[in-house]
């Protein structure tokens, strides 16, 4: 009888423990699903890139937006991705997702996206900081003194969107040409 009458406290002690610890799991665990803020996303891209001297590449995107996809895939192609990774720290920030995704969205990206001019452009939109925050170039089409002459590039695919992405990387980077040439030939295959 001892030895059942134990079997049975140490069930109720691990259902005790469970039942008590198992609101703290969930409460973890969405908070670990909740995406970072944009605030926050940028201090830690200012952190790291103060740490590695390397500029700021800020994308925002969808879920759903096939032209970010294409952006990425593009970036992330095995050709030319350690350009990128040699010279930005590159964060995503979500917006725009539909009524039923908006959990995905970064808080703040929205604001974000406004104070960047990025608002009625479009996505993907993206800017480069430098290490410190300061504005470098955004995805607005620029005369070479500064001043917006088009719209969004977003994923650059025709000639002049790409003549202009690979001006900006060339301004924010430490790209040599030959790198600058393949980046610029792996975007012109995206709209062919």
């Amino acid at each position: 009888m001892y030895i059942l009458s134990s079997k049975f406290t140490k069930v109720r002690i691990v259902r005790s423990a469970i039942g008590f610890l198992l609101p703290f799991f969930i409460i973890v665990n969405l908070q670990a699903q909740k995406p970072a803020s944009a605030r926050e996303v940028i201090k830690e891209a200012k952190v790291e890139a103060a740490k590695t001297h390397k500029n700021i590449f800020v994308m925002f995107h969808a879920s759903w937006c096939i032209w970010c996809h294409r952006m990425d895939t593009a970036m992330n192609d095995e050709t030319i991705k350690s350009f990128f990774d040699k010279s930005y720290v590159i964060k995503h920030l979500t917006v725009d997702e539909s009524k039923d995704k908006k959990d995905l969205e970064n808080p703040g990206a929205a604001v974000l996206l406004t104070n960047y001019h990025g608002n009625q452009q479009g996505i993907p939109y993206w800017f480069i900081l430098d290490k410190k925050g300061k504005l470098l170039a955004d995805s607005r089409l620029h005369s070479e003194d500064g001043k917006v002459t088009g719209n969004n590039v977003g994923c650059p695919t025709e000639p002049d969107e790409v003549a202009y992405f690979i001006n900006v990387l060339k301004k924010t980077s430490v790209l040599t040409d030959r790198q600058l040439e393949m980046i610029r030939k792996r975007f012109l295959k995206i709209g062919h």
